[in-house]
């Protein structure tokens, strides 16, 4: 927002000074110092805060006042909780509308209602139940906030790097990624025969340079094998778990899906 003394002047209109002066449209084009020749100044607006939890008023200054909205009802005040219980209802039911031609269509022909609708209605009505069991728990008006809150992607914890570290430690856990794992697959690609312990032991010389030649032909194969194997199901399983952690937000906002 800016302003000519103590007028708001908007960028792309043009605005009349003090001395009846008409300025063009683009002044916002001018520079530092043009504006702070006609006392034109940058006023940096308060972020107003979310509507649906607080009142708030905003000043000639960009500043902002606010209060949050009462949690719970009150004499002739609907509180937070319940106007958004509320809201849970209505949009169980539209959801619920969607498949009600099932159970009239089982009343009226006899036609069985298809299971996955069954269970699809039945996931709705639990998570209604999960929707307005975490309203009601919620204390203070940042628990409610918390249940409107989107995914955000500039957090850390969110970011892909975190779930790669956590998908890695999975497949290093997973005795089937092991180097010895790939070794033994090496070994067959390479057609080479792993020898026992008593069999290496009696080597001669020239058995244990070649045997040891070998076992670098074999590890360089596996590490490489690994390598690309870790990549891409690390990869997956990062992509995959971070995709579903998205869509549980907001919470109050994510629905079970009806089967195809």
């Amino acid at each position: 927002m800016w302003k000519y003394g103590n007028k708001i002047i908007r960028p792309g209109k043009g605005w009349v000074d003090d001395n009846g002066v008409r300025h063009p449209s683009n002044w916002q084009i001018w520079s530092k110092e043009e504006k702070a020749k006609y006392n034109i100044k940058e006023v940096i607006e308060d972020t107003p805060p979310d509507s649906r939890l607080y009142f708030w008023s905003q000043d000639s200054n960009g500043k902002i006042t606010s209060s949050a909205k009462p949690l719970d009802d009150s004499e002739g005040v609907v509180g937070l909780k319940t106007t958004m219980k509320n809201e849970v209802k209505v949009q169980q039911g539209s959801l619920l509308s969607q498949t009600d031609w099932a159970y009239i269509r089982h009343y009226d022909a006899g036609i069985d209602v298809p299971a996955k609708i069954e269970t699809w209605r039945n996931a709705i009505r639990t998570k209604a139940t999960e929707m307005e069991d975490a309203i009601d728990k919620a204390s203070d008006i940042d628990g409610i906030a918390a249940l409107l809150a989107s995914w955000d992607n500039n957090d850390e914890a969110n970011s892909m790097s975190k779930f790669r570290e956590a998908a890695k430690v999975i497949y290093d856990n997973d005795e089937a990624n092991s180097l010895s794992k790939f070794k033994e697959v090496a070994a067959k690609t390479l057609k080479i025969d792993i020898p026992t312990e008593e069999e290496i032991s009696a080597f001669t010389p020239e058995q244990k340079t070649a045997y040891d030649s070998n076992q670098e032909k074999i590890t360089k194969e596996a590490e490489s094998k690994r390598t690309i194997d870790a990549e891409e199901k690390i990869t997956k399983e990062a992509e995959s778990k971070r995709e579903a952690e998205m869509k549980k937000y907001p919470f109050l906002s994510v629905w079970p899906e009806l089967e195809e």
